[in-house]
């Protein structure tokens, strides 16, 4: 009788860049409820809200993580983006742990926007290892962005 092994999955990581003081942190995410905190300053991660993305950051966070990244583009002036700017809160307290939910603002970050043909906001696009594997143009509900998140295996 052969004995059992008992090899644990690898953890299912991701990168992202501290709000406070700007140092990259590699994070385990299902660790994300346990509040896990950036590496140089201590501070908390904030993992169960959207991460707020720049063209300095977007790159990175997207291409070094292995859980699904849901990226919504917005403006502060566009009232569609306002509407669903609740439902991206709640879709990223609901998948802490499974996925990241971030944010790009467009007008501040005009070179990603562009890379990525954005040509009406709000957008949400769920990237997964770097690629694109679902995209939507216009203010969603909550269940369309989780069914995105489900394209992505979620």
């Amino acid at each position: 009788m052969e004995a059992a092994t008992d090899e644990a999955a690898p953890a299912a990581q991701a990168t992202l860049r501290c709000q406070f003081c700007g140092t990259w942190n590699r994070i385990d995410a299902a660790r994300a409820a346990d509040k896990p905190k950036c590496g140089k300053c201590g501070k908390p991660m904030l993992l169960d809200r959207p991460v707020a993305l720049d063209d300095d950051s977007f790159a990175r966070t997207i291409a070094d993580s292995d859980v699904p990244v849901l990226v919504d583009f917005y403006a502060d002036w566009c009232g569609p983006c306002k509407i669903m700017a609740p439902e991206v809160d709640k879709l990223a307290a609901n998948y802490s742990g499974r996925a990241i939910v971030a944010k790009l603002n467009t007008d501040l970050a005009q070179n990603t926007s562009q890379s990525f043909q954005i040509r009406g906001i709000p957008t949400s696009i769920v990237f997964l290892k770097g690629k694109e594997v679902a995209r939507q143009t216009g203010a969603v509900p909550y269940a369309t962005l989780a069914t995105m998140l489900g394209k992505a295996g979620l």
